[in-house]
């Protein structure tokens, strides 16, 4: 599944094309997504004037002068920008045609993707309400970490991961802060001190800003909204690499599973 960065560099990808457009028409192929697709979504879209093009988590919201176009891109979703007379290709389900004679083209094979039009503000919708902080915005630090921790045991990684802590924390980023923090993926979120979750939400950041300045991780589906591969993964120090020698003591890095996921480390770095 596309990640934060994935997600941030899409947005950057499509901002340009779409802020200050008016939307001509919302071409739907398929409505069977993640959820269907409103009827009549059509209509309420069609001459809207796109104003700015935004973020939240992993979602895109796209607003304009007629209400939040709410969009997740899933687990193989991409978004291109493409001449509007280009001919849809296989799971290009849905286009938003703009007045520059471009459009918006969101392809998705396995259709776990989403589109929502909503009117009023988005932040109160049902996907976002009870969202965490962003990990690249202000409300996040070490202190928000290690106050949300108290008294619980879970392991740190599937904490960081939880959206109601912090947003986009996924996978590949937690392994990679983690190690970064010198923290062992099945420590308890609740024993790590001030400190180290001080240096824990450094790590995400640092992670996180890095993955969206190269561009995103390619892993199997992601490509950005011009069709090329992400290129964070040449970074990557222990995600994906079980077996191969820590960047940092030369020790074997492993993989278990952590939270049903696969969880990458060094047991000699990470305490």
């Amino acid at each position: 599944m596309p990640e934060l960065p994935e997600v941030e560099t899409t947005r950057r990808g499509i901002a340009p094309h779409l802020e200050g457009a008016r939307i001509e028409q919302l071409v739907v192929r398929e409505r069977r997504l993640r959820w269907p697709l409103a009827t009549g979504m059509e209509q309420s879209v069609a001459g809207a004037r796109v104003m700015q093009v935004g973020r939240r988590a992993k979602y895109l919201l796209i607003g304009t002068d007629r209400g939040t176009g709410l969009l997740h891109l899933g687990m193989s979703g991409s978004l291109r920008v493409v001449p509007a007379a280009l001919p849809a290709a296989r799971h290009d389900h849905v286009d938003l045609v703009l007045d520059s004679g471009r459009c918006v083209r969101f392809n998705d094979p396995r259709r776990f993707g989403s589109l929502h039009w909503l009117e009023g503000d988005p932040a109160g919708h049902p996907l976002l309400a009870h969202l965490g902080p962003e990990p690249l915005g202000r409300e996040f630090d070490g202190e928000w970490l290690y106050r949300a921790a108290r008294g619980l045991r879970v392991a740190v990684k599937p904490f960081i991961m939880n959206a109601r802590v912090v947003v986009g924390v996924g996978n590949i980023y937690a392994s990679e802060a983690l190690f970064q923090a010198g923290i062992h993926p099945r420590r308890p979120a609740g024993r790590i001190s001030l400190a180290r979750m001080q240096r824990l939400a450094a790590a995400i950041r640092e992670v996180l800003a890095a993955a969206i300045d190269a561009g995103g991780t390619t892993l199997r589906d992601f490509t950005d909204s011009e069709g090329r591969p992400g290129y964070f993964r040449q970074h990557l120090r222990v995600y994906g690499r079980a077996g191969e020698p820590c960047p940092g003591c030369g020790a074997p890095i492993r993989q278990e599973v952590i939270g049903q996921r696969a969880s990458y480390f060094c047991h000699t770095c990470q305490r």
